[in-house]
């Protein structure tokens, strides 16, 4: 009998869900998607949640076994309630999430964290980090988050949000954040971050894909917003580093992937630690998972328990 995890990834750009194997894998044709974003109310996004989970559990192939559901949500987010807060969907602060999705599949097990958490789980199963025991998963999208992995295990904290590296903050930067802070690498590295800062230097394309496509035409604007992004993203690894030795950063989501050379920024700003070897040793590399990542993570809260026990 095939055991599944249904699998939801709850972001500020969109809902997905799906069914997903004790491998790691995907099932074909049980994978939906809405849109959310700031423009939604509560209603609407109550309605692309309920949409996606529905879609999906009626996509199960007969005979399977649903162990349970595991939900990567945008942060902050509080383990213990399920309630999230997603700075990106002010509508959203201390919604119930985990309580809509266990109304929609009575006497099964919900789960909740992070959506960093939940990367960095599937980066260590099927991913890029897998072998490695202290690992730091990042999401580089429409916000910055991120978990973590120290000795095997996974380190929540208390409320669920250790980790959160979108909120910690890098010099010289001085961009407001959603969240009070000023520099804090999400406000200077997400996709709308890069983009906004680009159209204030007078770039005129909007979306993080314009911004890709100026890099590789060389506008130079296009290349100071990427490489400054970069910098910033590897400030942050370098300090997280420093902190907690890691061994591994695997980085993923969309903005991740705007050009590859994204990448050589963020160690470029690694490097530059020259004298700390323990922290230039870490590597930064994209996840081995690419857009499936979020969705596999959220199935590792079911099929990957042992990994869940906090250090």
């Amino acid at each position: 009998m095939t055991k599944l995890a249904l699998a939801v990834d709850f972001g500020g750009t969109k809902v997905e869900a799906a069914l997903v194997n004790a491998d790691g894998a995907l099932l074909p044709g049980t994978r939906f998607r809405q849109p959310t974003g700031p423009g939604k109310n509560s209603t609407e996004l109550v309605a692309a949640v309920t949409d996606t989970v529905t879609s999906a559990l009626s996509a199960a192939p007969t005979g399977a076994e649903l162990l349970g559901a595991g939900i990567g949500a945008a942060g902050p987010v509080e383990h213990a309630t399920g309630r999230v807060s997603p700075l990106n969907l002010p509508v959203w602060r201390g919604y119930p999430l985990r309580d809509l999705v266990a109304s929609l599949m009575p006497n099964i097990a919900v789960h909740l964290a992070m959506d960093g958490a939940c990367i960095t789980l599937a980066e260590r199963w099927v991913g890029a980090a897998r072998g490695y025991a202290n690992i730091m998963g990042m999401v580089v999208s429409t916000g910055i988050g991120g978990g973590l992995i120290l000795d095997g295990k996974l380190t929540a904290g208390p409320s669920g949000n250790a980790g959160h590296i979108g909120h910690v903050e890098v010099a010289p930067f001085n961009d407001p954040c959603a969240c009070g802070g000023q520099g804090c690498v999400e406000a200077v590295a997400s996709g709308p971050s890069a983009v906004a800062w680009a159209r204030s230097q007078g770039w005129v394309g909007s979306t993080g894909e314009d911004l890709g496509k100026g890099y590789r035409c060389g506008d130079p604007v296009a290349r100071a917003a990427i490489e400054r992004a970069g910098r910033a993203i590897g400030q942050a690894v370098a300090s997280a580093t420093s902190l907690v030795d890691l061994e591994i950063v695997a980085i993923g989501g969309g903005f991740a992937q705007v050009t590859p050379d994204l990448f050589d920024h963020i160690r470029a700003a690694v490097a530059r630690r020259q004298q700390l070897r323990f922290v230039t040793k870490v590597k930064v590399v994209p996840s081995g998972l690419s857009a499936n990542g979020p969705l596999i993570g959220a199935a590792a809260l079911v099929h990957q328990r042992e990994s869940l026990e906090q250090t």
